[in-house]
């Protein structure tokens, strides 16, 4: 008997069956627009300098809007978001201040502590935390410390300031429930934290994006006052391209209305048509000014103001609804009733989704998976149109056509794609996208492949085949992990319907062909099967700037460049076997990556007298090979996760599996047999008639030796997990190279690099999609050696476990990160003890890009839940679901 269908999955049915459209409302604004290269038209491309966090609030965006909390339609016409003022700032808190590349002795950072506590697939329920201290915002404290530190020494954070002490903040929880899918209901609940009574402006604001003075809107969209009622007032919003709404409130005594159109006279000294500019609101409240909105009735933007005196540890709320409905009591019982039952059903969806027990972990994964959600996000950028300005606007420097991204002009995206962070990284990375794919996908698996297919479209990927990595520079180079994640969506999808999606398959196979063979064509550098590939997301791993001209005039062989594609073709081998089980057409492809994947396999481990190859037999590890114009071949002996990324590379093929593809099976014995007779390099070391296969970049003594290194915790195994860069580098490894000297060290916590910004750092730091993915590997070595291969955990101890343990010993650790230890702390927030001391702290979690090598602390973006939240996964893992 199959279990009943959740209300929650019961929405996602109506959602993808074009019954219902519960997607068209979610929370899809950025947490920063400025700042970003679609909104950079200068000359030299520096988009930090161009849009500036103090011109946001007087600027029109063009590609997209920001603001705190908010929630926007799918094609971001019509937007809505929080603004407060605690009665000190210069400014109102409308969006979320950080400091830029240049500004923070690390790069980008936010400055601010929100936090994403839940959210369910079809955005029906959802909620988010801000903290706003009641003393003036440090604006200039936090951009003066963090600009005299050096990168040898930590981030100033707003905690550092001091300013939450005693608790003088206010907790600001912004809640969403959908009574129906055009229906929404707002609820705003402030408290004071404090043991006086403080003072709040709460600004809840509604706004229509600027589209009509680029001429994308023909006809300018309005919200209008219409009326009040008994405990409410309401405005009508026109939209020609979204419809109709109505947007109701509690009653105020300020309803405020301007345009969402630049202040020209604040940014530029020329005259404004009038007063009512995007700024507007700021101006009248931090001036005290507000004749000027006395019979302004209509508007781009719109807000009523709430001035709240809030007693020592009293709260208040705000009730509010936008609705396509005219209604006579919006805001009454059933405005509660809604919100009772959505967060019921929320409740319902995960308890059937997680398998632990554990308050704590249950705690972790809900608000990993609520960040998964948040960070959807609206991402807008037409290339030809970015590049030669709008119609009927000031064109753009000439210089720009010879700029960053010209050579895509086939990019045109206009989607909700999941962000890394949507205010560190509020643009997609395509390797990253490949990682968020997974947790999302045991939330909403139809949601994960739309994703994965999006990116191979046609508007997207380059007529070459390159998928865009981010904006920054859309031909990057990062892993290619698309295929890796296609097939592991479409496993978890099959585990929970029963029913695998081939036609999902046999979609993103086509065109994941054209990538595979840009690769192939573009990043073998002599055609022997041993892959450069630039930087490969690994940023500053390392010696020098993989990405660059390479010292010395010669050229990369990288070790992770050649694991990465063949992984890559196992991959592709493993969708064409699924495919085959109902196809068998797909047999040839199958052969086809067989065979390619030997070859790759013999250019890393080939071993010959006159050979200097990739792996050291000494010392158990695989590196980089530097080919000079001489014919000489340099190893760059440095123990990092380039090594370990020959791990990756393993495939079981199933008996079962062999069963139906016989030509397949018939060729690979065949293969084999060829290569032994001729002395070549054999992949499958053990063939035997009805049984399984192992496909493995690593040979099974090879693999012993790199888990001696691995789980060392002299030398890798960390506390949280797997380290970047070997401990053993504390002593720093030198290169010498045309007279200059290139070196490299551990580095535990952020980077004291240059490379890349200096905003992450994989010389040392634990990275969450790294250790999945080892995670990952480890199983299925386990798979196929039936825990017969034991090992020693950590390295030089008695405790001999299987690989699969190893998988599992890894994950928990991992875990850990996030869990509370006896004393109450988490080693995500290091030593801030506030996360222990204040109940009202206690129980929230930050996702970060990546955590110290020794402490754990958590590193780099603090909202990064698009890979970090793999954690969730790993916790229904550990807890005996896919383990």
């Amino acid at each position: 008997m199959s279990k009943k269908s959740t209300a929650e999955e019961n929405r996602l049915l109506e959602q993808y069956n074009g019954q219902k459209k519960w997607h068209k409302w979610g929370p899809y604004l950025s947490e920063r627009q400025w700042g970003t290269v679609r909104e950079d038209y200068s000359e030299n491309g520096d988009a930090w300098d161009y849009f500036t966090h103090d011109q946001a609030r007087s600027r029109v965006y063009r590609w997209g809007e920001d603001g705190i909390a908010g929630i926007s339609d799918s094609l971001q016409r019509i937007c809505f978001a929080v603004t407060l003022w605690n009665g000190k700032d210069p400014i109102l808190k409308e969006r979320l201040f950080g400091l830029t590349g240049s500004e923070g002795n690390h790069g980008e950072d936010v400055k601010e502590l929100y936090y994403y506590l839940d959210n369910n697939p079809s955005h029906s329920y959802m909620k988010h935390l801000y903290k706003y201290p009641q003393a003036a915002f440090p604006y200039e404290d936090l951009l003066r410390s963090n600009r005299n530190r050096s990168k040898y020494e930590g981030e100033y954070e707003l905690l550092d300031t001091g300013i939450f002490q005693e608790g003088k903040y206010f907790d600001v929880f912004t809640e969403y429930a959908k009574a129906d899918d055009e229906d929404l209901l707002i609820k705003i609940t402030i408290h004071n934290r404090a043991a006086e009574p403080a003072f709040i402006s709460l600004l809840p604001t509604l706004w229509m994006r600027n589209l009509w003075e680029v001429g994308i809107d023909q006809e300018k969209p309005y919200i209008k006052y219409a009326n009040s009622g008994v405990g409410f007032e309401s405005v009508d919003v026109h939209h020609p391209m979204t419809g109709d709404y109505h947007f109701y409130y509690q009653n105020t005594d300020k309803s405020l209305f301007t345009e969402n159109e630049s202040n020209l006279e604040k940014l530029y000294r020329i005259p404004n048509k009038n007063p009512f500019v995007k700024d507007a609101f700021h101006t009248a409240l931090t001036r005290d000014g507000y004749e000027i909105f006395t019979d302004k009735k209509e508007g781009t933007k719109f807000s009523p103001l709430y001035e709240i005196q809030l007693e020592a540890n009293a709260h208040a709320i705000i009730k509010l609804r936008l609705s396509q409905h005219e209604m006579i009591d919006p805001l009454g019982k059933e405005f509660d009733e809604i919100f009772t039952q959505r967060i019921k059903e929320t409740d319902e969806f995960y308890e059937q989704l997680t398998n632990t027990k554990n308050g704590d972990e249950k705690n972790i994964q809900r608000q990993a998976f609520a960040g998964m959600l948040w960070s959807k996000q609206y991402y807008n950028i037409d290339i030809p149109r970015w590049l030669n300005g709008d119609p009927g606007q000031p064109s753009p420097p000439e210089k720009r056509i010879l700029g960053r991204n010209r050579q895509w002009m086939t990019l045109n995206n206009e989607d909700i794609v999941s962000m890394p962070d949507k205010w560190e990284y509020p643009w997609y990375a395509a390797w990253d996208l490949a990682f968020h794919c997974v947790p999302l996908a045991m939330l909403d698996a139809q949601f994960a492949k739309e994703q994965l297919i999006l990116f191979l479209r046609e508007w997207y990927m380059h007529p070459n085949g390159q998928i865009p990595a981010y904006e920054w520079g859309f031909d990057e180079v990062n892993p290619p992990v698309h295929a890796w994640s296609c097939m592991e969506v479409y496993k978890i999808d099959k585990e929970k319907t029963g029913i695998g999606d081939h036609k999902f398959l046999e979609r993103v196979f086509q065109k994941l062909l054209l990538n595979f063979t840009w690769w192939v064509n573009r990043k073998d550098h002599k055609g022997n099967n041993v892959f450069e590939g630039g930087f490969l997301g690994l940023d500053n791993i390392g010696v020098f700037d993989r990405s660059r001209d390479i010292p010395g005039g010669g050229h990369l062989q990288q070790a992770d460049g050649t694991a990465w594609m063949a992984m890559y073709c196992l991959n592709m081998l493993e969708i064409a076997l699924e495919l085959c089980q109902f196809n068998d057409a797909y047999e040839d492809v199958a052969t086809k990556f067989f065979e390619h994947f030997v070859y790759i396999a013999d250019s890393l481990n080939r071993i010959a007298d006159d050979f200097t190859g990739a792996w050291d037999e000494e010392q158990g590890f695989f590196y980089d090979l530097m080919s000079m114009p001489d014919g000489t071949n340099i190893p760059i002996k440095v123990r990092s996760l380039v090594g370990l990324t020959t791990l990756f590379a393993v495939l079981v093929i199933k008996k079962e599996q062999l069963d139906k593809v016989p030509d397949f099976y018939r060729r690979l014995k065949w293969f084999r047999k060829y290569r032994e007779e001729n002395n070549y390099y054999n992949v499958i070391e053990d063939l035997k008639e009805n049984d399984d296969i192992l496909l493995s970049l690593v040979p099974r003594k090879r693999i012993e030796k790199l888990m001696t290194a691995l789980l060392d915790e002299k030398e890798f195994l960390s506390p949280g997990g797997i380290r970047s860069l070997s401990k053993i580098h504390e002593k720093p490894y030198e290169l010498h190279i045309g007279g200059e000297i290139f070196d490299i060290n551990y580095q535990p916590g952020e980077s004291n690099s240059f490379l890349f910004g200096g905003n992450s750092n994989w010389r040392g730091p634990i990275w969450a999609p790294m250790n999945y993915l080892l995670i990952l590997s480890l199983k299925k070595y386990c798979d196929y050696y039936r825990g017969k291969c034991l090992v020693p955990f950590p390295a030089g101890s008695e405790n001999l476990i299987p690989l699969s343990q190893v998988g599992i010993e890894l994950a928990k650790r991992f875990i850990a990160l996030f869990k509370k230890e006896d004393n109450g702390k988490r080693p995500v927030h290091g030593n801030e003890e506030i996360y222990c001391s204040d109940p009202h702290f206690s129980d929230l979690v930050l996702f970060y890009e990546y955590f110290h090598g020794d402490t754990c602390r958590g590193l780099g973006a603090s909202h990064q839940t698009g890979w970090s939240g793999l954690v969730a996964e790993l916790i229904n893992r550990v807890n005996g679901s896919r383990g």
